[in-house]
């Protein structure tokens, strides 16, 4: 008996080396320490040691937390289920590392934001700037796009000349990762064609943008709006774009891959490119008038009335409401405000269904001499940085777990060969 108990005592008490822990994980050793930094493991310099050691039994447990619970199985409804320690959404509301994700909004600029998601500190005053040669090879690329690109178009062929421009890429630790992502997200705004005649490369992000989206001279209040609303789209748990972005991290893509990853989904109508249906419904209804025989058009087509509804929550949006508010105190935004409840109100006669982002991203952009693309390009911006939190977290993690079995429903083999 005192023997086992010995025993055990003494397999409690061991220490693992960095390379022991990582095999064991099996991660790299700087996703170790990675660990470390979360509170996820605890680490011990031996006296006279040249590295740090770990806890043998608190190695082994969080391995098993891992496989247990972000292996990429499915939950107990049957979807994809995802370990993530960036954004809750519950009960109409979300939050950014536990914090409501509108305050975040309301009191710090786009990059203030996007350093909480990637680092969980908040560094005042921060701004994002993008080396020379990265924006001359963007924009190389970008300009020779046929005429009628779109803006996703151009920000994905951006971020690929931007990957091309960084020899350093492909490495991944956490440090590469987070400067990759403060040069990208700049390099990806310079890169887009100016509307006004100043391109602005320097100052808040939001301000640089505006001169990419509206040839208008930008009051105060219409800038807070735009920063506003990257800082409230920046993320939004595991939407289509963001999961595809995840699963080129776990295939070890670098930031840049995964984000042009992201790219290539949110171009889809139903999830980028949904605010520019909203802004083409809200031109109409003032074009018109009324929102009863535009609401109709659409559903007598058999179409969901843009801008309205959201499947992760039951009532209002919390981020149509940020904006909503804020949109109040834009010049010349009455008319569209005005227009953006007459389609809430009439639609509420057959369905009663909220505002989203979407349509108070459209009342902005209509509001502010923006074309219906100005909104995907807002929500793709603001998206990267929520792209590099996610790549970030999964590079942590068991490489090509994202990997789903298929069940196959096709004929039994063998069969003959065709003819």
């Amino acid at each position: 008996m005192r023997d086992r108990e010995a025993a055990t005592s003494a397999h409690e008490g061991r220490r693992l080396s960095t390379k022991e822990t990582a095999e064991l994980l099996g991660v790299k050793p700087e996703t170790v320490y990675a660990y470390v930094s979360r509170g996820q493991l605890s680490s011990r310099r031996e006296p006279g040691g040249r590295g740090s050691t770990f806890d043998a039994k608190e190695v082994e447990a969080l391995a098993r937390r891992n496989r247990r619970e972000s292996g990429g199985g499915s939950s107990g409804g049957g979807e994809l289920s995802v370990r993530t320690r960036i954004t809750l959404i519950d009960k109409d509301r979300y939050y950014f590392r536990g914090v409501d994700a509108t305050e975040l909004a309301a009191r710090y600029s786009y990059e203030e934001i996007a350093e909480w998601l990637w680092t969980g500190e908040l560094r005042p005053g921060t701004t994002f700037t993008a080396p020379e040669a990265s924006v001359a090879a963007a924009r190389r690329s970008v300009d020779a796009l046929p005429e009628h690109s779109g803006p996703t178009d151009r920000l994905r062929v951006a971020a690929i000349a931007a990957a091309a421009a960084d020899p350093l890429r492909f490495d991944l630790s956490e440090n590469a990762v987070l400067g990759a992502g403060r040069t990208l997200i700049p390099t990806l705004v310079a890169a887009l064609p100016t509307v006004r005649h100043d391109r602005r490369d320097e100052g808040p992000l939001a301000h640089r943008l505006w001169a990419r989206l509206s040839g208008r001279t930008p009051d105060e209040a219409s800038l807070r709006v735009l920063d506003t609303a990257l800082g409230l789209l920046v993320d939004h748990d595991l939407a289509a774009s963001t999961l595809a972005v995840r699963v080129a991290a776990s295939a070890r893509a670098h930031a840049y891959a995964a984000v042009s990853a992201g790219l290539g989904v949110l171009e889809g109508p139903l999830h980028g490119a949904a605010s520019g249906l909203a802004h083409r419904l809200l031109l109409d209804v003032l074009d018109r008038g009324t929102a009863a025989p535009v609401v109709a058009d659409e559903l007598r087509a058999g179409r969901r009335v843009p801008g309205l509804g959201h499947r992760l929550y039951p009532g209002e949006d919390p981020r149509a409401r940020t904006l909503f508010a804020l949109l109040e105190e834009v010049p010349g935004a009455a008319p569209a405000l005005a227009a953006a409840h007459d389609v809430v109100t009439t639609t509420a006669r057959h369905t009663p269904l909220h505002a989203n982002v979407d349509l108070a991203l459209a009342v902005f952009t209509a509001s502010s001499g923006m074309p219906a693309s100005a909104g995907e390009t807002i929500f793709a911006v603001a998206r990267t940085a929520g792209w590099i939190a996610h790549a970030l977290e999964e590079y942590a993690e068991r490489p090509l777990r994202m990997r789903p079995s298929g069940h196959y429903v096709g004929e039994r083999p063998p069969r003959p060969l065709p003819r």
